[in-house]
């Protein structure tokens, strides 16, 4: 049985800090929403939807126009964001699977570097009850107000393993928890991590009235959840503005995405291929922007090809720290876009949705019993999921056999490599300079390009499946 106490102290004898990008280390806050789609701002092309704080951030900063998720459903990605590597390389295959706790994460990194860190919101990479392996607290969070999955106004959550009954709209509950948490923290000289995920815009939509009504000529499937995008926005407006009143915002990093694609039917792409849970890029494209007035001192827009496993090595080169044992990153620091933003990415990125189903988490149910038990005195225990999280697979994956849809993308060039259920494999090729939809498939006509790119895709499947099979952790964790 893997004990939490001696990873963290095998981890935290790699770790060296050196010196960052400012002489005082920025304050860094994190915002995720769930399920918002590349389209679904105002300031990507939304015919209807009121976004004014979100578009105000994305023209003061540095705005990402093609950003991916690590992949197209939510926890894969939140795993991606916490260690820089893809989530398979963990066995975050879905929604509801936890994160191994032998993986080292942006929290744990950035608290040898005298970081404070808090999350609050959706954490979906485990459980958040007392003893789970996977909850917030042991992957490096001194501070967490946190649910199991999605939550929607007057959520029960968990303040440190302690189920509390909140009120108000979600995404404003949660914006209001990280700035009273980020106020006490402004008033020391330790610098803070704050992780901020949204429970919005996840189904079932269920936006206040207020923020529902402006949309009242809107179908009534579509009213709740723009409601909810603009709740988000608000609640944003308030962590931007807050961080102003604290006289904190010059040099705090404050860096917004979303989890996965576009939801079908309510969500738009942007008019991207396909939605949430596919591989094609409206399932992966994401809105995303930073500011940072101190380094980003003009707005400024970049066409290079990010994705949220860049999060990871940008936060650790800002505040100067490196781990002498890395496991092997997927993600690049984008530190030098900063000053240029018309770059060309140093290494491909890949993606490989896996064929299995996601783990049910019901966090409403989850977090009522909870409560409940509390209120009376008794506790209880972690979900089964998380209770094996350490596990590794026995028998191995195999690093020559790769079901699934992944695909790999290399500057404009992305080849998709689609195994079907008798592991039939299927070939396309895409110029999304030219071909941004995805609509004409040109691997014949690029025979050797396609070679090339099938080969280095491979070449990185076999590493991830090396990885979640456990080879790259240090010895003393097995």
């Amino acid at each position: 049985m893997l004990h939490r106490g001696w990873l963290a102290l095998a981890w935290g004898l790699l770790v060296v800090v050196s010196t960052g990008l400012c002489a005082e280390k920025p304050n860094i806050v994190l915002v995720m929403a769930d399920d918002q789609g590349w389209g679904d701002m105002a300031y990507n092309g939304h015919p209807v939807v009121k976004t004014p704080n979100f578009d105000q951030a994305a023209a003061s900063g540095l705005r990402f126009d093609h950003f991916y998720a690590a992949a197209p459903v939510c926890s894969p990605t939140r795993a991606s964001v916490m260690t820089g590597r893809h989530p398979n390389r963990m066995g975050v295959f879905k929604w509801g699977y936890p994160m191994r706790p032998q993986e080292f994460t942006v929290a744990e990194a950035l608290k040898t570097a005298g970081y404070a860190t808090g999350h609050f919101g959706k954490w979906h990479l485990g459980s958040v009850r007392n003893q789970s392996p996977a909850n917030p607290g042991v992957n490096g969070f001194d501070a967490w107000l946190s649910a199991p999955n999605f939550f929607d106004n007057d959520a029960i959550l968990s303040r440190q393993g302690t189920a509390v009954k909140t009120q108000g709209e979600s995404s404003v509950v949660t914006a209001d928890a990280a700035l009273h948490w980020m106020k006490k923290q402004s008033q020391s000289d330790q610098p803070f991590l704050a992780v901020v995920w949204f429970g919005s815009p996840h189904s079932p939509h269920r936006a206040v009235e207020a923020d529902r009504r402006l949309y009242d000529q809107q179908p009534a499937a579509a009213q709740h959840f723009l409601g909810e995008v603009t709740g988000m926005d608000r609640a944003f407006g308030r962590i931007r503005d807050g961080l102003d009143a604290l006289g904190i915002r010059e040099n705090t990093v404050l860096w917004y995405c979303s989890d996965n694609g576009a939801l079908p039917k309510v969500g738009s792409t942007g008019g991207h291929r396909g939605n949430k849970g596919k591989v094609y890029d409206g399932g992966l494209l994401v809105p995303a922007f930073i500011e940072w007035p101190a380094q980003i001192r003009q707005p400024a827009i970049t066409n290079m090809r990010c994705n949220t496993c860049d999060i990871y090595p940008t936060l650790l080169e800002i505040a100067g720290v490196t781990v002498a044992r890395q496991p092997v990153l997927d993600g690049v620091s984008l530190v030098p876009l900063f000053q240029q933003p018309q770059q060309s990415r140093s290494k491909p990125m890949g993606f490989w949705d896996y064929p299995v189903r996601g783990i049910s988490t019901p966090s409403a149910t989850w977090m009522g019993e909870l409560y409940q038990a509390q209120q009376a005195g008794q506790d209880l225990p972690p979900h089964a999921s998380s209770l094996a999280a350490a596990k590794l697979p026995d028998p191995a994956y195999s690093t020559t056999v790769f079901p699934g849809h992944a695909a790999w993308i290399d500057g404009d060039w992305k080849l998709h490599r689609i195994a079907d259920k008798k592991g039939q494999v299927k070939w396309e090729l895409y110029d999304l300079g030219q071909d941004a939809q995805e609509q004409h498939e040109v691997s014949q006509q690029r025979a050797a390009r396609t070679t090339m790119m099938k080969q280095q895709l491979e070449n990185w499947l076999a590493s991830v499946s090396r990885s979640l099979n456990g080879e790259d952790y240090p010895a003393s964790q097995e």
